[in-house]
C-alpha cells in the first residue's frame, strides 16, 4: 500500500503551523478570546446546499439527545456564547460537509470563524481584508484589496442588474457551458456567473470583497430594506477562490426560525435530510448583541499561500487518504 503517505509537502506543513500562529497573534493583539464548542450537536445545519454528517450515540439517554451531527462550522455555539457576554471571539478548528470532495473540496477541513462585538459587515470585511494580507506576507506576497457590491460587480461584468434582471437574461452568459438548466433557480444561475465567470478572472494577487447580495441569499444576515432590499453579508475571494463569508448578524428569533423552517421545506422538496432546528440558537437570539461575524476556510487560504488549486496540497492526509 502506498498511500500511506502524505499529500502535502514539509513545506506546506510548516506554513500551516506558522499560518495558525499568525491567526492566533492577530487576535491575540486585538483583544479577540479564542474559544472551543462542541464538534457533536442535537441539532444540524438546514442550509438546502450543504448537508451535514449525522450519527448516533449508543450511551445513556440522560445524557442528551442520541442522534447527533457534526459541525458544519462553529457558529451557532459561538452565537450563544455571544449572547451570554462573551465578547468578541473566534474558534479556530474541523469542521465536515458530507458530499463535499474533489479537487477543491474534503469532506474534513479546517474553519476559522470570529465575531466582532458592534461590528457591521463592511467593518468586518475590512479586517478580514488585514488578516488576509498578513497572510500573504507570510508566504512573502503581496495583494490588492478591492471591494464593490454585488450589484455593481454583475453590472460592470455582465451589464445587468443581477438584483431585477429577468433569469433569461442571467443565463445568456452561460449558454457556452451547455448547462442543463432543470431544476435551476435564480440563485443557482447567479452563482453559476460567479464561479465560472467571475471567479475565474480574478487577479492571484486581488483580495476581491463583494458585499449587499441579494435578499434571496440572506442565510443568517439582516436584510436592509430597500427597492430591491439586500442581505448585509460579504464574500471575500483571494484570486480565484472563495475563502471567506460574513454577515452582518440577524438576532431576530421569529425572522430565524421562518428561515430555518424555509430551508427545511427546501430540503424535503429534494428528499434531503432533515437536521433538527437548533432551538437553543433561538432561545439565545433575544440576547445576541448587534454584531458581525465572518467564516473563512483556512485551506482554502492556505492553497492561496501555496499556488495550488488541490486541496490535497495543503493537507497532510485527505479523505481518500485518512
Amino acid at each position: 500500500m502506498k498511500d500511506w503517505k502524505p499529500t502535502a509537502n514539509l513545506k506546506a506543513l510548516r506554513l500551516r503551523a506558522e499560518l495558525y500562529a499568525l491567526l492566533r497573534h492577530f487576535f491575540a493583539e486585538r483583544g479577540v478570546l479564542e474559544v472551543e464548542t462542541p464538534v457533536m450537536s442535537a441539532s444540524g445545519n438546514t442550509d438546502p446546499n450543504i448537508e451535514s454528517f449525522a450519527l448516533d450515540f449508543d450511551g445513556p439517554k440522560a445524557a442528551g439527545a442520541g442522534s447527533r451531527w457534526l459541525r458544519t462550522s462553529p457558529e451557532f455555539p459561538l452565537k450563544r456564547l455571544l449572547a451570554a457576554s462573551v465578547g468578541d471571539c473566534y474558534e479556530l478548528g474541523r469542521v465536515f460537509r458530507n458530499g463535499e470532495a474533489g479537487k477543491r473540496h474534503n469532506p474534513e477541513f479546517t474553519m476559522l470563524e470570529w465575531y466582532r462585538v458592534g461590528w457591521d459587515h463592511h467593518r468586518l470585511m475590512d479586517e478580514t481584508a488585514e488578516l488576509l494580507k498578513a497572510a500573504m506576507a507570510l508566504a512573502g506576497r503581496r495583494a490588492t484589496v478591492r471591494d464593490t457590491s454585488f450589484r455593481q460587480l454583475y453590472l460592470d461584468k455582465f451589464g445587468f442588474d443581477p438584483l431585477i434582471a429577468p433569469e433569461e437574461e442571467l443565463r445568456s452568459p452561460l449558454l457556452v457551458f451547455g448547462i442543463d438548466p432543470a431544476g435551476l433557480t435564480r440563485d443557482d444561475w447567479l452563482d453559476l456567473l460567479m464561479t465560472h465567470l467571475i471567479q475565474p478572472s480574478i487577479p492571484a494577487s486581488r483580495i476581491l470583497l463583494v458585499y449587499d447580495y441579494p435578499a434571496s441569499q440572506c442565510a443568517l444576515a439582516r436584510l436592509r430594506p430597500g427597492n430591491p432590499p439586500v442581505a448585509e453579508r460579504f464574500e471575500a475571494f483571494l484570486g480565484p477562490l472563495e475563502v471567506a463569508n460574513g454577515y452582518h448578524e440577524l438576532n431576530d428569533a421569529t425572522e430565524q426560525r421562518a428561515r430555518f423552517e424555509a430551508d427545511l421545506a427546501r430540503r424535503r422538496a429534494r428528499n434531503a435530510s432533515q437536521p433538527a432546528i437548533d432551538e437553543r440558537l433561538l432561545a439565545s437570539l433575544p440576547k445576541l448583541p448587534a454584531c458581525a461575524g465572518v467564516a473563512l476556510g483556512v485551506d482554502r487560504l492556505m492553497m492561496a499561500l501555496m499556488g495550488t488549486d488541490r486541496i490535497a496540497d495543503v493537507m497532510a492526509f485527505p479523505f481518500e487518504r485518512a
